[in-house]
């Protein structure tokens, strides 16, 4: 396996900060998944979650970070690099807002910002997966160049596998 460079940690844009995560964001982080799933998620286990994601970060220097608006200071979502359903040499991107965040172009900056922090790794090639009923995060992913690989049938429905070399 090659060596890699650990992933910047801290990305800035225009209008976001990406940062690494704490405990503190267990609530926000709550927030998020029961907004997505629809059900509501025990703070306690959210804070195990993150240390589990900031413990898999140590070991692979690759993350999901929080995403926060600089103007307003409040956090957003999350976006960032993990080996999901790829792999430590080829990884997924991965994101995810509050609704209220949507239609924004925030998604698309994020990842923007992440993208160059894979390429600063040394990885030559990214993945994402999202069901092709999602039309904003494929959206996303086509205004950052990600091309479409396959198509694979999962219990959940069709998912879309999606490429982009780096940088």
């Amino acid at each position: 396996m090659p060596d890699y460079e650990t992933m910047p940690f801290h990305l800035e844009t225009e209008r976001l900060l990406l940062r690494p995560w704490d405990p503190s964001d267990a609530s926000w982080f709550a927030e998020l998944l029961a907004e997505r799933d629809g059900e509501p998620r025990e703070v306690e286990r959210i804070r195990t979650a993150i240390t589990e994601l900031l413990d898999a970060t140590a070991t692979t220097g690759i993350a999901l970070l929080p995403i926060l608006r600089r103007a307003e200071g409040d956090v957003i979502g999350y976006c960032g690099l993990i080996i999901g359903r790829a792999t430590l040499d080829e990884p997924e991107i991965a994101y995810e807002l509050f609704r209220h965040a949507h239609g924004r172009g925030y998604a698309t900056e994020a990842a923007a910002a992440v993208l160059g922090a894979a390429a600063a790794t040394g990885r030559t090639r990214l993945w994402s997966t999202v069901g092709t009923w999602n039309a904003p995060s494929l959206r996303v992913l086509e205004k950052l160049e990600f091309t479409r690989d396959r198509v694979t049938r999962e219990p959940n429905g069709e998912v879309a596998w999606l490429t982009r070399p780096l940088p």
